[in-house]
């Protein structure tokens, strides 16, 4: 098919106000050339994208927030004449295609922009005209196996049969900064995920546990920031490390080892926090699911989040392991999180699983951890 642009849709941006619409697309268009190399044009809700390679721009575009649906198309002047000349020879590379032949059920859909001296209706029968001059096909306005959409405006028309399915959501980096607790494992990732769906410039923060895990753990955090870097054009992922396995040490000797996975995701928290501050970040994430580990019953969820200020958001806290892992198939970061990383050792064999505030604040000056989060928080370095 010899199409020369690509037509995108957005959604919800649709019903901001036109100030802050005007704004969202300007960024879902430069995401879109940071995607792919191509030329954007944008007018009246739609999104004209003229791609330097047309194949590229199919594949990548499911890979930008806020595009809802997209459409490879064909343009035309908007005149009976050229409509129907390149509606003809549209319906001959369907042909061509296998796509339609006198046994196909089809309709036309036209929408029309703009003033014109026919209706939607007038015009979509006219194209039905055009298209059973070439093929005898069956007409079917309710269950067809084929839609030719015509969408005209007052200077161009556009023809198209296609709508692929976008990602959704909204541009990215159009709702702020948040940093987000990444492991290796599969659940932060899917979290990283859906907050970027949501616009949100992501900061990774992994933290190493040395000597309780080895440094596959870190291998793996990369490999899947590289995963998700792939939906970040415009907003790259940035990387932080911090070692953390001096405080998990004091954790376990200084304060009851029972309490040891309780201590350890309140101090990422705090850490994330003062991170979150000096990077100008809103929030902080986590992959925390209700009950699916011993950190994250309700109870410990509470504990944990105790003397942190800043929002902490949890978007997979109402699913299941099925739902997450579905998602992170999806977006091919599943298989990395599968890869085995040796997990951490300083895990106890009874973690706590409904921990009492006031004994974890206990736990938390026997352990000194205002001390030992400064002391940690000083070597929080870059990852290139």
């Amino acid at each position: 098919m010899n199409y020369d642009l690509i037509i995108a849709r957005y959604g919800e941006i649709g019903v901001k106000s036109p100030k802050i619409r005007a704004r969202f697309e300007r960024k879902l268009v430069k995401n879109i050339k940071a995607t792919f190399e191509c030329d954007v044009d944008r007018n009246q809700g739609r999104i004209y994208i003229h791609p330097k390679d047309f194949d590229e721009g199919i594949e990548k575009l499911n890979r930008v927030f806020g595009v809802v649906s997209y459409s490879p198309a064909t343009s035309t002047d908007t005149s009976y004449e050229d409509i129907d000349s390149t509606l003809t020879e549209y319906v001959e590379e369907l042909i061509k295609e296998g796509l339609i032949d006198e046994n196909t059920k089809f309709a036309i859909k036209c929408r029309r922009v703009g003033k014109h001296d026919f209706t939607s209706q007038e015009m979509a029968a006219h194209c039905g005209g055009v298209v059973r001059n070439v093929v005898l096909a069956p007409v079917d306005l309710t269950n067809p196996d084929l839609t030719i959409f015509v969408e005209v405006r007052e200077e161009k028309t556009f023809i198209f049969h296609e709508k692929i399915k976008g990602p959704g959501g909204l541009p990215l980096g159009t709702q702020g900064k948040v940093i987000v607790l990444l492991s290796s494992g599969i659940d932060s990732p899917v979290a990283a995920y859906l907050m970027m769906k949501r616009g949100c410039e992501v900061v990774a923060l992994h933290c190493n546990n040395d000597p309780f895990s080895g440094p596959k753990v870190t291998e793996n955090f990369n490999k899947l920031v590289d995963q998700l870097n792939i939906y970040a054009s415009g907003n790259p992922i940035q990387r932080r490390v911090i070692d953390y396995g001096e405080y998990l040490q004091t954790a376990k000797t200084k304060a009851p080892e029972r309490m040891t996975c309780v201590l350890c995701k309140s101090g990422m928290y705090r850490i994330a926090e003062k991170l979150a501050v000096k990077l100008g970040a809103d929030a902080i994430v986590d992959g925390s699911s209700v009950g699916q580990v011993a950190s994250q019953t309700l109870s410990n969820i509470l504990a944990t989040r105790y003397g942190v200020d800043m929002p902490i958001l949890s978007p997979l806290i109402g699913l299941d392991k099925e739902e997450i892992t579905a998602i992170a198939k999806d977006i091919g970061t599943f298989d990395i999180s599968k890869i085995d990383d040796g997990g951490c050792s300083a895990v106890p064999r009874y973690p706590e699983t409904h921990a009492d505030l006031q004994r974890v604040k206990e736990a938390c000056e026997e352990m000194d951890q205002d001390a030992e989060i400064e002391k940690a928080f000083e070597n929080i370095r870059k990852l290139e």
